[in-house]
């Protein structure tokens, strides 16, 4: 696997937003500063920026009974001021698109009206669009994204990490029976009430999770990171040793147009030998091509990253090279390069990845308390925000030419 680019660091001052705030460095390519501009706001996981800045965060945990929150900068001094905070339910998906603010709990998905100035209409009463997802409490995140006519696009991951329906087995059932309602995409209509799964267009399949999902208006395509499987070792020790299920599988971008399978649970990336495998479960031996028909990831990052978003840079206020790139919030750290928590950026031309991955922004553990990537967004001034679900930090990260 070729190893990533590490773009040389500048440590970097953060503006401290209130006395108590403490200090946190990132590293940084030359030319790039970074902010603190919110603390505390508990699992921050993703984010959606308003035409005029406004940010809303959508959060795992609930605040005070609340799992969305609205922050404001009132007068441009850089402090971001809690405006309001609404939703009963926690969850992690968040997007704006055609007047409506649209939020996913672990079960269902919501939309708000919004005013001209990016407000919440009736914060107490949201319509619920989509209902009765299923609901587990390991991969439950709900992401979601809309597409350039106003379709969304909702993730369902899959509870189990290898289709083990039998918890005795080692063996999977073929076909794997819960692809059905979970491990893939689905697409929902944005103005119709109650929507179940069974009403939806079954997008794609075969993905075991994905939190990290976004429409690209360039290539016209959903473009997702998959968190990969893990327990090699742990089932199958004959075959994988302990360092193996360290390194495998790889973290996967594809991207994802109607039909698509990604192949799980029959088959994984191994980023060394450079092909899908066939899954053990299946009868693969870690060495075995998977020969199912499944989509071939377009970049592909060391194991154990645990991507947790990925956006599409698209102003120039950032250097020519990051125009239409990807950047990737990594939740995790990997074993192979014993480094992780960062920001990651993949140059892209013409709709398709056109480099290495590189680190972008490091040193999210530097404080006293662990700082976790988990959320990201760009604001109006072509800023990049990021946010942090283990403190609940809110990041800005600027260019000044």
């Amino acid at each position: 696997m070729p190893k990533p680019v590490f773009i040389p660091l500048l440590l970097v001052s953060l503006f401290f937003y209130t006395p108590d705030a403490y200090a946190q460095s990132l590293g940084l390519p030359a030319g790039f500063s970074s902010s603190i501009i919110a603390e505390g706001l508990g699992g921050a996981r993703h984010l959606a920026v308003t035409p005029d800045g406004g940010i809303y965060v959508k959060l795992s945990r609930l605040r005070d009974g609340k799992g969305i929150v609205y922050l404001k900068d009132n007068n441009g001094d850089g402090k971001y001021a809690i405006r309001n905070t609404f939703g009963d339910f926690p969850g992690t998906g968040i997007a704006i698109g055609s007047g409506y603010l649209y939020a996913s709990s672990n079960d269902a998905v919501y939309r708000y009206r919004l005013d001209k100035g990016g407000n919440v209409v009736n914060p107490g009463s949201p319509e619920k669009i989509v209902m009765g997802l299923v609901d587990h409490k390991r991969d439950n995140a709900k992401s979601i994204a809309l597409d350039s006519k106003g379709d969304l696009f909702v993730v369902v991951g899959s509870y189990l990490n290898a289709c083990l329906v039998d918890p005795n087995s080692t063996k999977s059932p073929d076909p794997c029976p819960i692809l059905d309602s979970m491990g893939g995409i689905w697409q929902f209509k944005t103005d119709r009430a109650d929507q179940k799964i069974s009403d939806a267009v079954h997008y794609a399949t075969g993905f075991k999770n994905i939190v990290g999902i976004t429409w690209n208006a360039q290539s016209g395509s959903l473009f997702v990171m998959q968190h990969g499987r893990g327990d090699l070792n742990s089932l199958f020790p004959d075959m994988y040793t302990p360092e193996q299920d360290k390194k495998l599988p790889a973290e996967t971008m594809y991207e994802v147009r109607k039909g698509a399978d990604g192949g799980w649970p029959y088959v994984y990336y191994d980023q060394f030998q450079h092909k899908k495998i066939l899954a053990p479960e299946y009868g693969g031996d870690g060495k075995k091509t998977g020969n199912r028909k499944s989509l071939n990831p377009i970049a592909v990052m060391p194991a154990h990253l645990g991507p947790n978003d990925v956006m599409f840079y698209t102003s120039n206020a950032f250097p020519a090279k990051f125009h239409n790139g990807a950047f990737i919030a990594f939740h995790g750290k990997s074993p192979e390069l014993d480094k992780g928590y960062m920001v990651a950026f993949v140059p892209f031309k013409n709709g398709k990845p056109a480099g290495k991955w590189e680190v972008f922004a490091d040193n999210f553990l530097s404080g006293k308390d662990q700082h976790k990537p988990c959320g990201l967004a760009q604001g109006p001034d072509g800023s990049l925000f990021v946010c942090d679900d283990a403190n609940g930090s809110l990041y800005k990260i600027s260019y000044r030419r």
